[in-house]
């Protein structure tokens, strides 16, 4: 199977690396700056507060995949588009926004939360964005906050989502249903990557979706039997989905390469970089891997940063006291020393294909 899958690692030349002058991020909570938090009720502490010190906007309680990416090429922080305080566009925005979809949400899926700027609705604010800095340049304005014309092309552009999609499927329809739904959320994620491309994006980081069964709201609330957990305690039927979601992402990466053979395409396998350290977190210095850090699981839930009344008290979901041990902050979202393990691995390159590190991004390289 993919997660059991490692590329072999390139070793290059750092030196000679890509000049990255902007990123334009699309995605869910995995890789959400501020945008729900700026866009609705904002998070509440102890979101960010191993390192941030308060709430960030971000959902761990410290920084995300992206920012270590961000960090990596020497890149400020990656401003959320929906933040309208303070933010600088100059070098990119994330158009990401908590409870994301690939395909738009209908109302039962709103009615649970999931977000409504959908894939399609952050393609929608990037091209506005793009369209009026360039109108504003092509009127001689001096524009320190917003991106250079000539960068669009030359940005990194980063997606990942899905993850929702598949945990909003298998919440509201029978296994089969779902399955048979993946080659529509796939189709329409590459039907974006197209439409990006033909605004003159031409380097791109995909992302397939990470171990869904794995995370531990979905294992709490799904009732299973015996048979149905794998030897860590994931839930097979849910990963499986998500595996096959995977295989039919890197099909379609793959026939993208072809037809847009000017760009750049690497497919990052964080399933198995995820799953991996899953399935050896005590070898990293992790403990109870389907654990939470923050708030309270099971018959009375509260919320991480919420208060909740149980057994005729109120009760906060407070965070444990070595966040740094746990690999789940709130049972759906990553710590920061999770998103750290994972983001070291990516970013050199060992789960990418064609295997090379960030720097690297830009170049053409023989995949797999």
């Amino acid at each position: 199977m993919e997660q059991q899958k490692r590329w072999n690692l390139v070793v290059v030349d750092e030196s000679n690396g890509c000049q990255i002058p902007a990123i334009f991020n699309f995605g869910d909570s995995n890789s959400d700056t501020g945008g729900r938090s700026a866009a609705f009720m904002r998070i509440p502490s102890p979101f960010g507060s191993s390192y941030f010190g308060q709430p960030s906007g971000r959902y761990s309680d410290g920084r995300l995949i992206l920012d270590f990416m961000v960090e990596k090429l020497n890149l400020p922080d990656l401003k959320a588009y929906l933040d309208s305080i303070g933010s600088n566009f100059r070098h990119g925005a994330n158009f990401a926004s908590g409870g994301s979809t690939i395909q738009p949400v209908d109302g039962k899926m709103f009615e649970a939360k999931f977000s409504p700027f959908s894939l399609d609705v952050q393609i929608m604010q990037f091209l506005q964005l793009k369209a009026r800095t360039s109108e504003l340049y092509s009127q001689g304005k001096k524009l320190e906050s917003l991106p250079k014309p000539e960068d669009f092309s030359r940005a990194l552009y980063t997606i990942d989502i899905g993850q929702n999609d598949l945990y909003g499927a298998l919440k509201f329809m029978p296994l089969e249903q779902v399955k048979a739904s993946l080659s529509s959320i796939t189709n329409k994620l590459a039907s974006a990557i197209e439409q990006l491309y033909q605004q003159g994006a031409r380097t791109f980081w995909i992302y397939n979706t990470g171990p869904v069964g794995c995370l531990p709201s979905s294992i709490i609330y799904t009732p299973s039997k015996p048979e149905d957990l794998d030897q860590i305690g994931c839930l097979k039927s849910h990963n499986e989905v998500a595996q096959e979601f995977n295989r039919q992402l890197k099909e379609i990466v793959s026939l993208l390469r072809s037809k847009i053979s000017d760009a750049v395409l690497t497919y990052i396998d964080i399933y198995s970089a995820k799953f991996q350290l899953i399935s050896e977190a005590e070898k990293h210095g992790f403990i109870d891997p389907l654990g939470v850090c923050c708030g309270k699981q099971g018959d009375s839930v509260v919320h991480c940063g919420m208060k909740a009344v149980v057994d005729g008290k109120e009760v906060y979901g407070q965070p444990c006291s070595e966040p740094a041990k746990y690999i789940s902050w709130d049972g759906v979202h990553f710590t920061h020393a999770a998103n750290q393990w994972v983001a070291h691995r990516i970013l050199n390159g060992s789960f990418s294909d064609p295997p090379f590190p960030i720097n690297q991004v830009c170049q053409k390289h023989p995949s797999s």
